[in-house]
C-alpha cells in the first residue's frame, strides 16, 4: 500500500469509527482532499488511492491542476478566498465553491457559469466564531443572503461552511459545529422543499470527529492525506 493509500485508509477508518459512535452512515460523509501547494503527481497518486473530490485554495495553481488532470474523473471544489475579479475562472472550471461570503460573489458566479454546465454548487462561508482574522458572513446575516442566493440561476445553494477557532478538546470543538448545524436548520425552515440545504462543510484533519458528531457531510482533509507541507 502506498503512502497516500495508507493515509487515505487511516482517514476513512477515523470517519467510519466516528460514524459508528454517532449512529451515522459513513457513506453520507464526503472526504474532500485539500490539495493546495501539492504537486500534480501527488494529486494523481491520491486519486489513484481512491480520492475523487479535491479542494483547492489558490486560483492560479488550481486552474493549472484542473487542466493537467482533466483526463481524470475529479470533482473540483474551490475552498479559498474568492475576490469578485476572480470569479469567472472559478465559475467556468469548478463543481463547488465553499467560500461565498457575500451576495455579490454569488451573483457574479451565477452570471459567469456557462449555460452548458450543471449548476455550480455553493456553500456560504460563516464566520462562526466571529473572528476578525477570518472571512465569512456573521450568523445573523446568513439567512438573508441564503434566501437571495437560492433564487439565482445557474447556482445550487447546498449549505454552509465554517472554519472554527482551533481547539484540542472534543467538546469545545463541537460547539461551533453545532451552531452551524442549527443555523442550517433555521434557514431550511424558510426555504421551499426543493431548495432545502443538505451540506455542512466542516471539519479538518484535527477535528473530523467533532464535525461528524454535529452533522458534517463534507470534511476537508489536507495534512492527514498528503502529509506535512514541504515533505
Amino acid at each position: 500500500m502506498s503512502y497516500f493509500q495508507q493515509n487515505i485508509a487511516n482517514i476513512r477508518d477515523r470517519i467510519k469509527a466516528t460514524c459508528e459512535l454517532a449512529q451515522r452512515d459513513p457513506n453520507a460523509i464526503t472526504l474532500l482532499a485539500v490539495s493546495k501547494t501539492r504537486s500534480v503527481d501527488d494529486v494523481s497518486q491520491a486519486v489513484a488511492g481512491g480520492i475523487n473530490c479535491l479542494g483547492e485554495n489558490y486560483l492560479q495553481e488550481a486552474i493549472e491542476k484542473v487542466f493537467a488532470l482533466q483526463h481524470l474523473a475529479i470533482e473540483w471544489h474551490f475552498i479559498g478566498p474568492l475576490q469578485s475579479n476572480k470569479t469567472r475562472p472559478v465559475a467556468e472550471s469548478f463543481d463547488w465553491v465553499h467560500t461565498v461570503d457575500r451576495l455579490k460573489i454569488a451573483q457574479r458566479l451565477s452570471g459567469q457559469r456557462p449555460k452548458e454546465m450543471n449548476p455550480l454548487n455553493i456553500c456560504l462561508q460563516v464566520n462562526i466564531d466571529r473572528e476578525a482574522s477570518k472571512s465569512g458572513l456573521m450568523a445573523e446575516e446568513v439567512k438573508e443572503v441564503a434566501l437571495a442566493v437560492s433564487k439565482l440561476p445557474n447556482l445550487k445553494l447546498r449549505g454552509l461552511m465554517a472554519i472554527p477557532r482551533s481547539s484540542q478538546d472534543l467538546q469545545t470543538q463541537r460547539k461551533p459545529f453545532q451552531k452551524l448545524r442549527l443555523l442550517m436548520e433555521e434557514i431550511n425552515c424558510a426555504l421551499d422543499n426543493s431548495q432545502k440545504l443538505d451540506t455542512l462543510s466542516m471539519g479538518m484533519s484535527d477535528d473530523i470527529e467533532a464535525a461528524i458528531f454535529e452533522g458534517a457531510t463534507i470534511v476537508r482533509v489536507g495534512t492527514g492525506i498528503f502529509g506535512p507541507r514541504g515533505n
